[in-house]
């Protein structure tokens, strides 16, 4: 069996690992770091550069996974290999996209049926690249699978180092509420969706415990053992644009269908367990 991935990052890298105990060829595309690919048990192709390898691999493909974001111009792979996908008969095809798509909600729930309603570009953008990817889907019966993420952390991307630096914020919004995901718990889904696959399922990643951001800085404070970081206003804390940027929008995600439809049970339910994880992780 044989897994493409289609910008082959942080998330991809927690899911190669488990193929391979399956035996799956996996091959992932990378713009120029071929040595994390390797790292993690994938052949890299650099893309661009390997457009006629990557051909042949979507015509090989048992299973494709889409985890480039889109760009100014829409979605890369698309631009590049949308005839090469329609002739391709993948057993699953999988879309990475983003919670980002429901837009603000005022801290209120939303699920899989909620319409998309993006507040910010980048959200946008995901709307545009969910809907080209499900028009290519139907059009030539492929199997897509779409997965809308929540703010995902794991090893190497939680809170820790800036508090050991003294650089953590504890940025307070008055009502801000936030989804996340541990890595993990994003490959344990993905494979449990090849192994159940549903042509046109969309499924939520999160966690079950939405919460305020100050709140997680807070606990990761208290697990390290160093001083709480003061609160600091959203209007005055010193974040850069696409920081600013996630807090346009505040919301709590349901996670039913990945329990129900997929017979998942998360290894890190809450924010408390994902971040003794991370911390243990980071720490070996």
């Amino acid at each position: 069996m044989e897994m493409l991935v289609f910008g082959h990052g942080y998330s991809a890298g927690f899911l190669t690992p488990l193929l391979i105990a399956r035996g799956w060829r996996v091959i992932g595309t990378t713009r120029r770091d071929t040595g994390r690919v390797a790292a993690t048990g994938a052949e890299p192709l650099l893309w661009p550069g390997h457009e006629d390898r990557l051909r042949a691999a979507i015509a090989r493909a048992d299973a494709i996974l889409v985890s480039a974001a889109p760009g100014e111009g829409g979605d890369p792979v698309l631009a590049d290999f949308a005839d090469d996908l329609a002739q391709a008969r993948p057993g699953w095809l999988g879309y990475l996209s983003t919670t980002g798509v429901y837009g603000d909600a005022g801290g209120g729930w939303v699920d899989e049926t909620t319409t998309p309603a993006p507040s910010t570009r980048r959200g946008r953008a995901r709307v545009q690249a969910e809907a080209a990817w499900q028009d290519l889907a139907r059009a030539h019966a492929l199997p897509l699978h779409v997965f809308r993420l929540a703010g995902i952390y794991g090893p190497g991307r939680g809170p820790f180092a800036k508090l050991r630096a003294g650089t953590a914020q504890r940025v307070v919004k008055p009502g801000q509420v936030f989804s996340r995901i541990h890595v993990e718990d994003i490959a344990q889904v993905l494979l449990a969706s090849i192994d159940r696959p549903d042509a046109g399922a969309i499924y939520n990643l999160c966690d079950d415990q939405p919460a305020p951001p100050q709140d997680v800085i807070a606990c990761a404070a208290e697990m390290l053992g160093v001083p709480v970081p003061p609160a600091v206003d959203f209007a005055d804390a010193d974040l850069g644009p696409m920081a600013r940027s996630f807090y346009a929008d505040s919301k709590r995600v349901r996670n039913d269908r990945i329990k129900t439809d997929l017979g998942v049970r998360l290894r890190y339910p809450d924010y408390r367990s994902a971040l003794e994880a991370i911390l243990e992780a980071e720490n070996a």
